[in-house]
């Protein structure tokens, strides 16, 4: 069970397959309907959000275990794992604060149990993921599919499409 108390909906897919395009324009319409919307990302690779010189960068650099940049406009938390697993999707679930939040948007922890949409697109031949993650609920493609009943088929070029099947199922499933 997540450590969610609002809906999260996570987004599988192979690398390249327009996760980060599609979820901005999720994020734009869900917000444009009065959605308060949360993202969590998760990356394979080492990144740097901070930059040499500033301040958090040098007090960082010096040792410092999680830095917190806070402003007026915003809030960022910087810290650093020292372990060699994976971070899990449940304890990053706990570093939001869920009060401001209407809806938790995943990309990545493809692993993890949660309910995601697949997406597929068929001129890069990825195999299909639904068929080994029962968390798959839907799949947003740009072909029709022969899929099981269960798994609702959406157009992967049509995000307002994909907007309201958020709204109409996931959203009132969780009222």
């Amino acid at each position: 069970m997540l450590n969610a108390k609002i809906p999260v909906l996570g987004f599988a897919a192979a690398s390249g397959t327009g996760k980060t395009t599609l979820l901005t324009q999720l994020i734009r319409i869900l917000k444009q309907d009065g959605l308060r919307i949360g993202l969590i990302k998760h990356s394979h690779h080492d990144f740097e959000i901070d930059r040499p010189g500033k301040d958090s960068f040098r007090l960082r650099e010096a040792g410092a275990s999680s830095v917190m940049l806070v402003s007026r406009y915003r809030r960022a938390i910087i810290t650093e794992f020292h372990s060699a697993t994976e971070p899990r999707l449940d304890d990053q679930l706990k570093q939001l604060d869920q009060s401001e939040l209407d809806l938790i948007l995943v990309e990545g922890f493809r692993a993890e149990k949660f309910p995601k949409i697949e997406l597929h697109r068929s001129s890069l031949e990825h195999p299909l993921l639904y068929p080994n993650d029962p968390d798959i609920i839907a799949i947003a493609t740009d072909v029709a599919l022969e899929t099981p009943d269960y798994l609702i088929q959406l157009e992967l070029n049509r995000p307002e499409m994909i907007a309201a099947f958020i709204q109409n199922h996931i959203m009132k499933s969780h009222d």
